[in-house]
């Protein structure tokens, strides 16, 4: 008798399944039409994987024709279609053709790795990493116990009011470039100010240049990594040279 019962259930739930699947289908295409196209198709290329992360799609924007470029976008930044001009100057004063995304963090990326190439060596100089701390003359600069209780004692003696004036300067300056970028009055290169004091590029082939151009934007990744561990050791309270007691 219990057997009977159970394959009576069963046959009842396997006629209810089947009797709710049109009903069920209809409904899940009804709702597949009506949604917009997914801004994934967009975003990358299903057809090759990111040399840097081979188990995700490639970004679109990540071909390899740039410099320095593995397909490194985990989060797919360089695939949102953005206008940066804006950042530069307010789209009313005039219309521009723009900054695409992928322009403007290169421009962001070399300009970053730059600077913190700078601040890591001042950092550890500041510290006697070679030796000898390297500072300013003035009594105030050597009575700074470290390089990380630096940032509190400049503010206090108006040291870094100055220098973030002075940055801030530079900063509108140079600027002025990519406005000309935006209004497609110039086809500099992302990052490409023309500073090449030493002569390091003059009369290098185009290879041999853009063997130099990988050298500085693989330093300048690895500066950022290096400023933010040195940071880091300091604020878990490893303050001098070299940050691991």
């Amino acid at each position: 008798m219990l057997k009977l019962v159970i394959a009576a259930l069963t046959l009842a739930v396997a006629t209810g399944f089947q009797a709710l699947a049109p009903a069920e289908s209809k409904l899940s295409t009804k709702l597949s039409s009506s949604m917009p196209p997914r801004k994934w198709n967009e975003m990358v290329d299903p057809s090759s994987r990111s040399t840097a992360c081979p188990w995700l799609p490639r970004p679109i924007a990540l071909d390899g024709t740039m410099i320095g470029d593995v397909g490194f976008d985990p989060l797919y930044l360089s695939s949102i279609p953005k206008n940066f001009a804006g950042f530069i100057q307010p789209p009313q004063w005039e219309s521009t053709e723009g900054i695409d995304t992928l322009y403007w963090m290169r421009e962001a990326e070399l300009k970053h790795g730059r600077i913190t190439m700078l601040a890591w060596f001042g950092w550890l100089a500041a510290d006697g990493a070679f030796g000898f701390p390297l500072r300013f003359p003035a009594e105030a600069y050597h009575d700074v116990p470290s390089s990380y209780a630096a940032h509190d004692v400049m503010v206090s003696n108006g040291s870094l009011g100055f220098m973030l004036g002075a940055i801030g300067f530079v900063e509108v300056v140079l600027g002025a470039v990519l406005v000309e970028v935006s209004k497609g009055a110039s086809d500099r290169e992302a990052g490409d100010y023309g500073l090449d004091p030493l002569n390091f590029l003059k009369g290098k082939s185009p290879e041999e240049v853009n063997r130099m151009k990988l050298r500085e934007l693989k330093n300048g990744r690895l500066a950022m990594l290096a400023f933010a561990g040195v940071v880091t050791q300091c604020q878990i309270g490893h303050t001098t040279f070299p940050y691991i007691s």
